[in-house]
């Protein structure tokens, strides 16, 4: 018995092993290109005429990459750089480090940046929420240095935080060299890794609050009021825009990180190196309602849809069922016949089961790839059966039926 106890522990610890080195360098951006996407995105090609040096148009939940135009190349990516900068913001927010009424003092370093500003002074205090304001909607370069400071003590220690994140998310094609895009030697990313950080940035939803919003002003502990206005002129003229960011220097050129949603359906567009920025918007613009044109939403489980039974004894005579959370909608093609499945993942180490509380969750897949996650709760209180139950069952399973 020792002895196959040590045997089923090693191949426990092979089998871990296995996994770890094959999860590592995996990405968890956007999908890799198969064959076959790469034949449609050929076929589109010849549709959509993009005048930018770069462009990429993603399906934001599962990551699949619709159209891209050399999405790997290095270039400059201007203001847009802010979604790193904004990103490890709302992971702090979301994670409880920092809240968004903190309240953080605007230093002389960070007053004195060039370019866009939401004209902080020296010595200002502003809340954390106020910052996200003045990088999501009028991309101040002040705002992004007085959240770096503030979250990492030093514009430099933050950038080694942005640099360590890109490699986290597997943007091989990206070196940051400061927070807010500002010419820098060395400082590039690629269209293809604007999509993975603004994929992730989108998880973080409060974000297009700030990002969505057109106009702003900030009058608290102000004698003039600080009026912010959206950089992003599609978030006023393209139904359904929200966000994410735009950037320009003369030598990026016009960059965009484009978001929108139409019938539950979220399309992401990024366009770097336009050569203006009404060509910027139009591509982007162009590249959205393709997308919206090709995908639509479906639902697969309602909240409080009964996902799956789980037994906790062998004769199945205790046990819960495991339910949505909340909705979940995958998105498909239209037009063609989608494969949609599921697997659930249930925590069976807990000793009891209360009802409405998290049990595990459930991964929905369209053909294959992730498409969806949504978390499974039990339709009741049950305790697993203890030593002497799990004995009953097994007298039970073993006597004749009728004794």
């Amino acid at each position: 018995m020792k002895k196959k106890r040590k045997m089923l522990t090693l191949m426990s610890i092979i089998l871990n092993l296995f996994f770890i080195i094959n999860m590592k360098g995996m990405s968890v951006g956007a999908e890799p290109l198969t064959k076959s996407d790469r034949a449609e995105i050929k076929a589109i090609k010849s549709d959509l005429k993009v005048d930018a040096k770069s462009a990429l148009l993603m399906e934001p939940s599962s990551g699949k990459v619709i159209f891209e135009k050399n999405s790997h190349e290095k270039l400059e990516p201007a203001s847009v750089t802010k979604i790193m900068t904004m990103l490890l913001s709302m992971e702090a927010v979301d994670s409880g480090k920092i809240s968004l009424s903190d309240k953080v003092t605007i230093s002389e370093n960070a007053k004195k940046m060039g370019g866009s500003s939401m004209l902080l002074d020296t010595g200002e205090v502003r809340t954390v929420e106020d910052l996200l304001k003045g990088i999501g909607i009028a991309s101040g370069n002040d705002a992004a240095v007085a959240m770096a400071e503030y979250l990492a003590g030093s514009e430099d220690a933050f950038v080694n935080l942005m640099n360590k994140k890109a490699e986290q998310l597997g943007m091989k094609d990206t070196s940051f060299k400061n927070c807010t895009g500002l010419g820098a030697e060395g400082h590039y990313t690629s269209a293809y890794d604007v999509g993975i950080m603004s994929r992730e940035l989108l998880k973080h939803p409060t974000i297009l609050k700030y990002t969505g919003t057109y106009m702003e002003t900030i009058s608290e502990g102000r004698k003039s009021p600080i009026e912010l206005v959206n950089h992003n002129k599609l978030v006023r003229f393209f139904n359904g825009c929200d966000g994410l960011k735009t950037g320009f220097t003369s030598s990026a050129k016009y960059c965009i990180s484009a978001t929108s949603t139409r019938d539950g359906v979220r399309m992401l567009a990024i366009v770097m190196g336009s050569p203006t920025y009404k060509v910027r918007n139009r591509d982007a613009s162009m590249l959205m309602n393709y997308g919206f044109s090709k995908y639509s939403r479906k639902n697969v489980f309602k909240k409080g849809n009964d996902v799956e039974r789980v037994n906790l004894n062998k004769s199945g005579s205790r046990f819960f069922i495991a339910r949505a959370s909340s909705d979940l909608n995958a998105v498909v093609e239209k037009g063609k016949d989608s494969k949609i499945t599921y697997k659930s993942v249930i925590d069976k180490n807990k000793k009891e089961y209360k009802k409405g509380k998290k049990v595990g969750y459930c991964d929905v897949y369209v053909n294959g790839e992730l498409a969806g996650r949504v978390d499974l709760h039990s339709d009741r209180d049950v305790k697993k059966p203890g030593v002497f139950g799990n004995l009953k069952d097994n007298i039970r399973n073993v006597l004749p039926q009728g004794i």
